[in-house]
């Protein structure tokens, strides 16, 4: 299980000092929607350049534009961008071909969709699927950790899956035994923990262990 680090309200600066803490830790590197929405797409490129052997993700949210949006994320050294499952097909299959033309990834994020909107995702088998637990949820309904509002996560064996939203040192074993995501999307546990370097080396240390450990 990839640990994917969320990197959300702060400075680019800022970003780059934290991931340096935890750059041992960590598998990929978001830059977050809202670090995007504030710095603009110069954003991806500087956390590229300072990580370039990591996975940069785009956390773009896209849900309409997408040529011209992933374009400008893979541009800017992204190597996967991530797009609205809730978005119109045509949409999607737009971010898929400049996946594909660019040799880069992309994410479906779930958030807000139906459970037929997520079997008509299923044919995007070359895309990693996001159940997500938005932030929104977390704080304005009272939920502190991953699960407790959506119910039982959505998994589907057949394709790559990641895990977003809430994600604690207390509920990783649990989403790892529920759930077992290729990717668990993990932002202000570490990024907001006393100790980064720690708390993000605590999380690689379930995260990583061998599947009969869990």
């Amino acid at each position: 299980m990839k640990i994917q680090l969320a990197l959300d309200r702060m400075g680019i600066a800022d970003a780059i000092e934290l991931t340096r803490k935890v750059a041992d830790s960590i598998d990929w590197i978001e830059v977050g929607t809202s670090l995007i929405k504030e710095f603009g797409i110069v954003s991806v490129k500087e956390l590229k350049q300072a990580f370039p052997e990591k996975t940069v993700v785009a956390d773009i949210k896209t849900i309409d534009n997408a040529r011209y949006e992933f374009e400008m994320c893979f541009e800017a050294g992204a190597d996967l961008a991530t797009v609205m499952g809730a978005a119109p097909l045509v949409t999607i299959d737009a971010c898929m071909e400049v996946a594909r033309r660019y040799k880069k990834k992309v994410m479906i994020d779930l958030l807000n969709t139906s459970s037929e909107q997520k079997r008509v995702l299923m044919k995007y088998k070359d895309a990693i699927l996001c159940d997500h637990v938005s932030k929104d949820e977390q704080e304005e309904a009272g939920s502190q950790n991953r699960g407790t509002t959506s119910g039982q996560p959505f998994v589907e064996p057949a394709i790559q899956m990641a895990a977003a939203g809430g994600i604690t040192l207390e509920s990783i074993g649990t989403l790892r035994a529920t759930m077992n995501p290729a990717v668990a999307i993990i932002g202000s546990a570490i990024t907001k923990a006393e100790n980064p370097a720690e708390a993000a080396a605590k999380f690689k240390q379930v995260c990583h262990q061998e599947e009969e450990l869990v």
